[in-house]
């Protein structure tokens, strides 16, 4: 299946994914810490269930690493190709009521993020992005193409973890550039601010997982964006662990 084909089965699994966790959060849920003292809700299983069926009915020959699996030590040998899977990335946010969490659908390719799609379920839109080929979102409107922009002379937009919002890195960090504002928020859709040219920059110097990122980071660089290591190298996947060293996301340079 091309790459095309692929995203667009990846955008779709987003969306439907998205609409079972609004109708979790319509009829009430229940919060559980996991092992890692990370939340789970009833919303994560059930869009992971959605999801991982999908692509294995559709991609059998493409492996599937998926959060709740790996949690339940379900963990699938990646190979050179793979889906990674993160059924409710801002799951803080989605249990305290807030709107700021997505789906991420991402495909990993000689340990490259190569594309990925981002759902945002509140929006009623999804992002997608193929690296070297494009980027979009998709919502009731319909496919409109996005890019990253390259850094304002009126100051740089900061998208920062809200998670993470005292952390003592991040004005250390800043110290020197021209910033107009910081805005704190969760999950994946701060890429996502960076990938359609109304953020410039996100920081993150705390944990996440490769999950968490592989959808994000191919959307980004496919708008034109970059995804690099705090020590400046590559951001890979298929790493021990499946956890990930802090990073930057800018936009275009």
């Amino acid at each position: 299946m091309q790459h095309d084909k692929l995203l667009d089965l990846a955008m779709t699994l987003a969306a439907r994914a998205g609409e079972a966790i609004l109708a979790v959060r319509a009829r009430g849920f229940a919060t559980r810490n996991k092992q890692d003292d990370t939340p789970v809700t009833e919303a994560d299983h059930a869009a992971e269930a959605l999801i991982t069926a999908g692509l294995r009915a559709a991609t059998p020959e493409i492996a599937v690493v998926a959060e709740e699996e790996v949690a339940a030590g379900r963990i699938t040998e990646p190979g050179q190709r793979f889906w990674l899977v993160d059924p409710l990335d801002g799951t803080r946010e989605f249990a305290r009521g807030r709107d700021d969490f997505a789906v991420c659908v991402g495909l990993v390719e000689n340990g490259c993020a190569v594309l990925g799609a981002v759902g945002a379920p509140v929006a009623g839109t999804v992002y997608g992005g193929i690296v070297g080929k494009g980027a979009w979102r998709r919502d009731a409107a319909g496919m409109q193409p996005i890019s990253a922009r390259t850094e304002p002379e009126a100051g740089i937009v900061v998208v920062a973890s809200r998670h993470y919002s005292d952390d003592p890195r991040l004005a250390p960090f800043l110290a020197g550039r021209h910033v107009a504002d910081i805005v704190h928020m969760g999950s994946a859709l701060k890429f996502c601010r960076v990938a359609d040219g109304s953020a410039d920059l996100y920081p993150r110097f705390g944990r996440t997982m490769e999950w968490d990122t592989a959808a994000a980071q191919a959307m980004l660089e496919a708008a034109g964006g970059r995804v690099l290591r705090l020590d400046g190298g590559e951001l890979r996947y298929g790493k021990p662990g499946w956890e990930n060293p802090g990073f930057i996301c800018t936009g275009r340079r």
